[in-house]
């Protein structure tokens, strides 16, 4: 298999690792892979110029972007799609334990969520909080 196949797969999965945490971390270094794929393929066999590259790429991204999204997150009327989760209802799809994550759909979308309660499939929720890509619901209407 060619290097910088390889490169793209990586990349392929820290971006949809990326996608399911939110974070902006992970997209950075598949962007430096996908970096990486395009040194590959214009020099092959140039591992460590390769390595160099998405690095400084990956690390480029993340300074410079940091401020951005600082700057953007602090701007007067932005709201975080995922902050807006917090208070609305779902449904459990798979128990939800105290040590244990389950699965729950709120709206059209499924997130990993935790409670401080055993929650039992097909019982109603409400979000509580949100971590990076887990979030705490607790039983519609309380403990039974």
């Amino acid at each position: 298999m060619e290097l910088w196949l390889i490169w793209l797969i990586i990349a392929g999965i820290l971006i949809v690792v990326e996608m399911l945490t939110l974070t902006f971390y992970l997209l950075w270094l598949g962007i430096g892979a996908v970096a990486a794929a395009i040194i590959d393929f214009i020099f092959p066999d140039a591992l460590v110029l390769e390595v160099i590259v998405g690095c400084v790429v990956a690390l480029i991204l993340t300074v410079f972007t940091k401020t951005l999204t600082r700057r953007v997150r602090s701007s007067r009327g932005f709201k975080d799609a995922v902050d807006e989760l917090v208070g609305k209802s779902g449904i459990v799809l798979e128990d939800v334990s105290i040590d244990a994550p389950g699965i729950v759909k709120i709206g059209n979308e499924t997130w990993s969520a935790l409670s401080n309660e055993p929650i039992h499939k097909g019982e109603s929720i409400v979000v509580v909080s949100r971590g990076s890509a887990v979030l705490q619901v607790k039983r519609w209407g309380g403990s039974n």
